[in-house]
């Protein structure tokens, strides 16, 4: 069975595409194509299963033509429309610099100067110049970081962690 903490999100399933069992697939991350992958997992009423590539091809660059092994009909990808697509974290390379945003979903983040852990990244918004990691804190509640690279001391990926210099003050806000 495939645990949900070893994974990370990449994208969901869209609509079929024609007849043949081809289905488009909207992705924030593209490590499937980086890596070479043979599968990716969806998550099926909250059961994550893998579904073996055929082949793809991109439409554009957030979206693909997406062809999974014994699906064959409109019918049978039907099904899987709605569905959220994860990618196995053990396959992706652990080296900091080239892990993606929606690879650190779900990393803590460590503040340098205290050692205690600030929260965890739930999402990250990059909809503006200033990209931020939506926290949430041990207490339950959000809160906003910088995701400067002026303020990232360490990416420990087989951790899971972000070591972070942060400004004093700056959890209280």
């Amino acid at each position: 069975m495939i645990k949900k903490e070893t994974v990370y999100k990449i994208g969901k399933i869209g609509k079929p595409h024609g007849v043949d069992g081809e289905v488009s697939f909207h992705f924030d991350d593209d490590i499937f194509d980086r890596v070479n992958a043979d599968y990716l997992i969806l998550d099926i009423d909250g059961i994550l299963v893998p579904f073996f590539l055929d082949e793809y091809r991109f439409k554009n660059d957030e979206t693909a033509l997406v062809r999974f092994a014994d699906i064959d009909s409109q019918e049978r990808v039907r099904e899987l429309t709605g569905c959220d697509v994860y990618f196995p974290r053990e396959h992706v390379d652990t080296d900091g610099d080239e892990l993606s945003w929606a690879a650190i979903v779900g990393f803590k983040v460590i503040d340098e100067r205290t050692g205690k852990v600030v929260g965890e990244i739930h999402s990250v918004d990059d909809s503006t110049i200033n990209t931020l990691f939506c926290l949430l804190t041990p207490d339950g509640t959000d809160l906003l970081i910088p995701a400067s690279d002026d303020l990232i001391v360490e990416v420990d990926a087989e951790h899971q962690a972000i070591t972070m210099n942060l400004p004093e003050g700056l959890t209280e806000l």
